[in-house]
């Protein structure tokens, strides 16, 4: 075990909404006193237990001349880095920053899914031909051999880190159903106009199913054309059983949108073909079946514990058909959406990932 200082490089941490706080949170907590310093939002309104050093340092719109900037520091200072969510222009910020080749042991970082094209390989090859010692992690096989094939051979699987439910939100093993729910950040790519197509639906039969959506933007307020189309349909349709969350929540109100919820994940096949989605997660730790579509990492999670349902499309019959089905067998689904979180629990555990930090 190693006892120099990790410094954690997260410039999205703003507050404890996103799945970056709970991903920090559950490796601070593996970590005990390890000394850890969080670099993350200018404006962050974050604290961690212990004696975790927090700096809030990054401005959006600098972000990345701040992020060279600091790699160069800490390199230079012979101080370990760990980019908690990283990407291309990250490991090219990293090589760029260094005055020559880093060290093994002293970089880390977690790709948590990657878009391969040709332009996009033959940069990191030539990072990694360049930072042979930086550690790559990365939650699925298919980012695991991208990332090995283009020449970074410190890469390695590690599960991504599943946090446990705030004690005061902990499913009754008894729940029953109280709503439909769109959490996390509304975007085409996450489904979210489909799911107010079921709304209309919904409202079209004069149903009174409540349904609870989150319309947060993800980073900085911004909606993407679809998004914002569709958020405009839903105040025009007016269903009397819709419950718009529009804020951010702290972590521990976030995971109460999900008790006694059926969670619609009707994501992209393209873009979640093999990436991890945090809300399936925190969905089955609070005993909430999924319903997602075919051909996606959260149908493989769900069709392996029979945790809800998986679909082929996201037309509102069909999305409609799913959810009548799970509702008549609420208490089953909902048992083994728990039996998943159990067993999940243990396979994500971050302690898996700070071993892999703090090896010699």
């Amino acid at each position: 075990m190693r006892d120099e200082r990790l410094n954690i490089i997260e410039p999205t941490l703003t507050g404890e909404a996103g799945h970056c706080f709970s991903f920090l949170s559950s490796l601070i907590d593996a970590a005990g006193d390890a000394p850890l310093t969080v670099w993350c939002g200018r404006s962050a309104n974050v604290a961690f237990p212990g004696a975790v050093r927090v700096n809030r340092f990054f401005m959006r719109k600098i972000r990345r001349l701040q992020a060279l900037w600091l790699y160069r520091k800490l390199l230079k200072g012979h101080e370990r880095i760990f980019v908690s969510t990283a990407g291309r222009t990250d490991l090219m910020l990293l090589d760029l920053a260094a005055s020559g080749q880093i060290a093994p042991g002293r970089v880390y970082v977690y790709i948590h899914w990657f878009r391969p094209s040709r332009s996009k390989r033959a940069q990191l090859e030539r990072v990694a031909r360049r930072q042979p010692e930086i550690v790559v992690l990365t939650p699925t096989a298919s980012v695991c051999e991208e990332l090995r094939t283009a020449g970074f051979s410190h890469t390695r699987l590690v599960p991504y880190p599943i946090s446990p439910c705030e004690a005061d939100v902990r499913p009754a093993a008894d729940q029953v159903f109280s709503h439909l729910l769109f959490a996390g950040a509304a975007r085409q790519d996450k489904g979210f106009p489909a799911v107010v197509e079921l709304v209309e639906l919904l409202h079209a039969r004069g149903a009174c199913i409540p349904v609870t959506l989150q319309t947060s933007a993800e980073h900085y307020e911004k909606y993407d054309d679809a998004t914002r189309q569709a958020i405009g349909r839903l105040e025009r349709c007016a269903y009397p059983h819709v419950r718009r969350v529009a804020e951010t929540l702290p972590r521990a109100d976030y995971q109460g949108l999900f008790v006694g919820a059926i969670c619609l994940q009707l994501y992209s096949r393209n873009d979640f073909s093999d990436r991890i989605s945090g809300v399936t997660l925190d969905a089955l730790t609070s005993g909430s079946p999924v319903i997602t579509l075919s051909g996606t990492w959260m149908a493989r999670v769900v069709a392996g514990y029979d945790a809800g349902l998986v679909i082929d499309t996201t037309g509102p019959e069909n999305v409609y058909k799913a959810v009548m089905q799970v509702l008549k067998e609420y208490g089953r689904y909902r048992d083994n959406a728990l039996k998943a979180a159990r067993e999940l629990q243990m396979h994500n555990s971050a302690e898996h990932l700070f071993r892999e930090l703090a090896a010699p």
